[in-house]
């Protein structure tokens, strides 16, 4: 048994994640270099693009390939289960471009959210996003947080015309 007293992610979210197979350490950088290569060459029919960079690939890298569900339940919302693929979001050039531009940076997709409810993607800086058809949503500063947000149900902060 890990000691769980000495981990990055609160307990629940942690509980979480070892359940999905995750575990310290973790790094599939031959997953995320297939998805680096995909997701940079697709191409839209109206020409949008995504956008690859090292804030993606290094999440992909540890957390791909994951479908981690919430084990409690939520604080403030239902929680959320989380899958880490970036094809998820790979239809969604334009719309993420839009939302990078609108906050001044490039956003490249993360995975989904439930059962496809809402794309997560994850910008330069490595601050995450959730894109469903309510709105756009900021779910932490790195993906430790928005991870923390949607496992353990906390209420993300909603995009706004003028939020930064």
């Amino acid at each position: 048994m890990p000691d769980l007293s000495t981990t990055r992610f609160p307990v629940p979210v942690d509980a979480a994640l070892r359940d999905a197979g995750w575990q310290p350490g973790r790094w599939d950088i031959k997953q995320a270099e297939e998805w680096a290569d995909t997701v940079s060459a697709h191409i839209t029919p109206a020409g949008h693009r995504h956008r690859v960079f090292p804030a993606a690939v290094e999440a992909w890298a540890e957390f791909g390939n994951l479908r981690i569900a919430p084990l409690g339940p939520g604080r403030q919302i239902a929680p959320a289960t989380v899958r880490v693929d970036p094809l998820a979001g790979l239809h969604l050039a334009r719309t993420l471009s839009d939302l990078g531009r609108s906050l001044d940076t490039e956003i490249s997709p993360l995975g989904e959210e439930g059962d496809a409810q809402a794309v997560l993607a994850i910008d330069r800086a490595g601050r995450v996003y959730s894109i469903d058809h309510t709105g756009d949503w900021y779910l932490g500063p790195d993906i430790d947080t928005a991870l923390g947000t949607l496992l353990t149900g906390l209420e993300p902060a909603r995009l706004t015309p003028g939020t930064d």
